[in-house]
């Protein structure tokens, strides 16, 4: 009993050591969702309000992208051609805000001004919730109702007719064409969540199209064909706009795959939603994953554990973000340590295991809250340092040329270090980004090390903390492209 405490303690010492290893690049996600009707009717200037809010304090924790829904149930949260305004923005579907804003433009803005990411985040087949009463008559629903099912009081776009295909691709398009988001990310809502003795009504379809095949397999080729037809159609349009999904936790059970399943009993994404997330994965249909592993270390039925490692170990050959429960997180007691909660054991976990990129918070308004002193933690340990993205090689791997002119500054303001960004031939080569290293007299200089970085900015100069003048300091700047692709660095030896 003795050794087996011993051998615990030095496990937890280790994955203590490990998680406050900052990685130089990290994902730091946030989901601000819509459908939680925290906006739904609060008007322009309100909402403009609390998101001006919860944004500075994600900042300030440390998150670096933002999952913002745009579209719950084939609506809007911005000026759509496609479909109408959301119910969950101004309180009735089709019924624009007032005063005028377009909530998906305000976002980019204010995310890029905080230098974060921006993630436009929609429901590709849901079309209807279960708590929406009246559709507006611009709703796609009314204009092709032979393309759409009812089941448990929601309203779903048939995955298997190919029109339905071709639809969402071009409302994910047109956000592409007229936005400057940084991702589309879809969540884990695919073929509906089962109601058991409930079948999904998809007779007709499958009469039309299933051409023999286990109506099973069929329902996951048609999930396949959207996917990889809605990466195809991202690229089309903007090559360097991520691509990430979010599905629920469970990929199978070990039951249902004794081979490949997880040692878990609960729903399934291959078996039940008809989602196979490992083929994404594996072909490469996705730029990003983000499993929603919310349960807590020792759950009976989906132990945080043994999902996480088996995400570590399935699921590497794109990057692996994990979906934090915070509520759950922090109201869940540490298996080994009873007087405080999990989150410092998941980021252990988060950070030991191979392949595993960052993280996304469940939801973005529980870190605002600091609940259970959540963001604090973040801010004091695991986010105190900038982090890059993650690269995305497949997408862009060439790095943007270096920045010139490198040289302090006097102002009216103070003491200032400016730079000249590298020239471009084309969007991917532009730098977006700079990053500013800081090294002390005699220090090895070190981009690889985190703690050096002071500030990632899209501004082209950064104010510096001038004392008296006798300290010197050298600063390095490098550039980055839209995939954070870095630059060789260019130095600036001060005294400050």
């Amino acid at each position: 009993m003795k050794r087996t405490l011993l051998l615990l303690t030095c496990l937890c010492s280790l994955w203590s050591m490990k998680a406050q290893e900052t990685p130089k690049r990290e994902f730091r996600g946030a989901w601000i969702q819509c459908v939680n009707n925290q906006f739904n009717g609060i008007g322009t200037e309100k909402m403009k309000a609390t998101l001006t809010y919860q944004l500075n304090e994600l900042k300030k924790s440390g998150i670096n992208a933002i999952l913002f829904q745009v579209r719950a149930e084939a609506d809007a949260l911005y000026n759509s051609p496609y479909e109408p305004w959301s119910r969950y923005l101004t309180g009735r579907q089709g019924c624009a805000p007032v005063p005028y804003w377009d909530p998906l433009q305000w976002m980019v803005d204010e995310c890029h001004k905080r230098d974060m990411e921006l993630h436009a985040w929609i429901n590709p087949y849901r079309a209807k919730t279960k708590g929406t009463k009246e559709l507006a008559t611009t709703h796609p629903y009314f204009k092709h109702p032979e393309r759409f099912f009812l089941y448990d009081d929601q309203l779903i776009f048939d995955p298997g007719q190919p029109e339905n295909r071709s639809y969402i691709c071009s409302v994910v398009t047109d956000i592409l064409r007229r936005y400057d988001v940084d991702g589309i990310h879809m969540d884990d809502y695919f073929y509906p969540y089962p109601v058991p003795g409930t079948p999904i009504p998809d007779d007709a379809t499958y009469a039309r199209y299933g051409n023999g095949r286990n109506r099973g397999d069929w329902r996951r080729n048609n999930v396949n064909l959207f996917i990889r037809q809605m990466r195809d159609s991202i690229r089309a349009v903007k090559p360097w706009v991520k691509f990430g999904v979010s599905p629920f936790g469970i990929y199978r059970n070990r039951k249902s795959d004794p081979q490949l399943g997880s040692n878990t009993n609960g729903l399934q994404n291959y078996d039940d939603l008809y989602a196979d997330v490992l083929a994404w994965v594996t072909e490469g249909w996705v730029d990003y994953n983000i499993p929603q592993i919310y349960w807590e270390i020792g759950h009976p039925s989906a132990d945080y554990d043994t999902l996480i490692r088996w995400w570590s170990r399935y699921a590497g050959n794109r990057p692996l973000f994990i979906g934090q429960d915070v509520d759950r997180t922090v109201s869940k007691p540490d298996p080994l340590n009873a007087g405080r909660h999990q989150q410092d054991r998941k980021m252990a976990l988060q950070r030991s295991l191979d392949g595993i990129a960052g993280s996304c918070q469940w939801y973005a308004k529980a870190v605002v809250d600091n609940k259970g002193g959540y963001a604090t933690r973040l801010r004091q340990e695991y986010h105190r340092y900038p982090a890059l993205q993650p690269l995305m090689p497949w997408i862009d791997k060439k790095r943007p040329g270096k920045v010139s002119r490198l040289k302090d500054v006097w102002t009216a303001d103070g003491l200032f270090l400016f730079w000249t960004p590298p020239k471009a031939r084309n969007e991917l080569d532009k730098a977006r980004q700079f990053v500013v290293y800081r090294f002390a007299k005699g220090e090895k200089i070190d981009i690889e090390n985190p703690r050096k970085i002071i500030a990632i900015t899209h501004n082209t100069f950064i104010q510096l903390p001038y004392e008296n003048g006798r300290t010197r300091y050298t600063y390095v700047v490098t550039a980055l492209d839209r995939l954070h692709n870095e630059s060789k660095t260019n130095k600036k030896t001060v005294k400050l």
